[in-house]
């Protein structure tokens, strides 16, 4: 699908003064100019068009309110005055991976004055000698130079940053709230619970203890009370012994 279409179907019977981001990657211009776009875009904030074919910008509408414009992987060799005529609140531009050579090609974009980001990777400019400290001199309002600043610190991710301003996508509660769960039930089944449940079982196995002692002294109080009666029928067994004896000498005696 072309450019023109593209933008046709990316529109979705929407008003262009409706559209804040469009993107066209890989839909080639059938001239090599910017098609389908006119100067109804006036919402238009982020702008798409990697690898698309372009050779030139003479044909890009006014974009007042253009932001972002990624024109990576095309054929853009200079002529850049057409950025700062129809793009000038424009704030972050890659032009990598394009037929950019020397440091006059982007001499225009000096009057792109609210420029902070420019990138340039993969373009044959980056091989001239002290290629970065001519650039950050050439374009001073510029902070970062292929996602690096002059003393080499990253440039920041902003949709990153958005969408931990956003809190994750609004996802659920946080782990603290698990927390504080974990805490309650420690608090019933944790140290305390533990150690009422060990003082019952405690308890349980001081009268289960005092219990057998009782079944102890009760057994040795009825042996004791065995031994006695035993006792008592022996010497009883004796006297009839003794009994007998006595008769049996009576009887003897008598005859």
């Amino acid at each position: 699908m072309d450019m023109k279409k593209r933008i046709t179907v990316e529109l979705r019977n929407r008003d262009p003064a409706e559209v804040a981001e469009m993107v066209v990657d890989n839909s080639p211009s059938l001239s090599g100019e910017v098609e389908g776009l006119s100067d109804k875009f006036v919402e238009l904030e982020v702008l798409r068009m990697v690898n698309v074919g372009l050779h030139s910008l003479a044909k890009l509408p006014s974009l007042p309110k253009l932001r972002k414009l990624e024109l990576s992987e095309n054929n853009l060799s200079g002529s850049f005055e057409t950025l700062s005529e129809k793009c000038p609140n424009l704030i972050y531009l890659n032009l990598s991976s394009n037929k950019i050579k020397e440091l006059s090609n982007v001499e225009a974009l000096q009057n792109l004055k609210k420029l902070q980001s420019l990138d340039l990777l993969n373009c044959e400019i980056t091989s001239l000698k002290d290629y970065r400290d001519s650039v950050f001199e050439l374009l001073p309002q510029v902070t970062y130079l292929d996602g690096f600043d002059q003393e080499e610190n990253e440039a920041p991710d902003s949709e990153v940053d958005e969408e931990d301003e956003d809190g994750d996508d609004g996802a659920g509660p946080t782990g603290d709230y698990d927390d504080e769960d974990d805490e309650d039930d420690d608090d019933e089944d944790g140290s305390e619970g533990g150690e009422v449940g060990l003082s019952v079982r405690g308890k349980r196995a001081t009268h289960q203890e005092d219990d057998d002692d009782d079944e102890d002294d009760d057994y040795g109080e009825e042996e004791e009370e065995d031994g006695e009666r035993a006792d008592a029928q022996g010497q009883k067994r004796k006297r009839d012994a003794e009994d007998d004896g006595e008769d049996d000498e009576d009887d003897d005696d008598d005859d």
